[in-house]
């Protein structure tokens, strides 16, 4: 059987998140139109009785000026030195620039195994999508495959491209297995994507949620205490707004997804809290479980 490992690496942005969710057809890595949503290697498996595909979610490349940051771009590349394959996601809807050719070209120069996926092909025109077809094909790549998660275009294509490129093998997970993160990891997620987006521009990316308490009671509900921290007062105050109105609504849009997510009602109790530059901060990431970043 066709068994292997599969990075999703590209610049910030370029829908890696969304494609693995479709890829995989459960919500493995949260989304939201900010760059690096993702902070840490998120698995997400794919399983059929012939196959098993085991793909690496990896933070974006982006411009960084932080600790946190630094260290998320180093991780796509770190992972690719022990995968199959390479998936490497491009958003041609965006435009391709010189420095998504710059970190194409570091991979293609490393030797890995690349498949192109030309993203987000449902918001622009056909012959824009051939023009860029054009472009790449003087690169060293194994296949260039033109993709809209959203509308689940050429998905099946996808796969079948990846199958061909992985080798036989044993299973890697069992089949009840889907993600290599736990149902804590995955509701303190859930709360950072909703923050991210409800709060849209006003809130910068210096928001991590810590995860305090989870726990099941006999009742079967389960009570999630955690904290939403920022970086400075003036974010707390957005954060909770007048009357603490925004945060109402914001645990109550968390709250929602968790139950779906979780499959059972949810008792989530939130604090806001402030600390300075905690992207800068050595023990502060390794409190806040970015030890992997630093």
């Amino acid at each position: 059987m066709k068994c292997g490992t599969v990075a999703v690496v590209g610049r910030a942005n370029a829908g890696k998140s969304t494609l693995i969710n479709v890829l995989v057809g459960e919500k493995i890595s949260i989304v939201s139109p900010k760059p690096q949503t993702t902070r840490d290697n998120v698995i997400g498996i794919l399983n059929r009785q012939d196959y098993q595909v085991v793909f690496v979610d990896t933070p974006g490349v982006y411009a960084s000026t932080t600790l946190l940051g630094s260290g998320m771009e180093k991780m796509g590349e770190s992972v690719a030195k022990d995968v199959d394959l390479v998936l490497f996601v491009l958003d041609i809807h965006a435009g391709v620039n010189e420095k998504d050719l710059e970190l194409l070209n570091r991979y293609i120069k490393k030797g890995y195994k690349i498949i192109l996926a030309l993203t987000k092909i449902d918001i622009m025109p056909k012959e824009n999508i051939m023009e860029s077809l054009v472009s790449f094909s003087n690169y060293t790549v194994e296949e260039i495959v033109p993709i809209s998660a959203r509308k689940g275009k050429n998905v099946k294509e996808l796969i079948n491209c990846i199958l061909k490129n992985l080798p036989q093998g044993e299973k890697i997970y069992s089949d009840d297995v889907i993600s290599d993160k736990s149902e804590k990891f995955m509701v303190g997620e859930i709360m950072r994507e909703k923050i991210l987006l409800k709060y849209d521009k006003e809130i910068p990316h210096g928001i991590a949620v810590v995860v305090n308490e989870f726990t099941q009671r006999e009742t079967g509900v389960y009570y999630i205490n955690l904290d939403i921290v920022c970086e400075k007062a003036n974010h707390k105050a957005i954060i909770i707004g007048k009357g603490g109105k925004k945060l109402k609504e914001v645990v109550s849009f968390a709250r929602a997804d968790m139950e779906k997510f979780l499959g059972t009602r949810v008792f989530l109790e939130t604090f806001v809290k402030v600390k300075e530059d905690w992207r800068n901060s050595k023990n502060l990431l390794t409190e806040f479980g970015y030890k992997k970043n630093i």
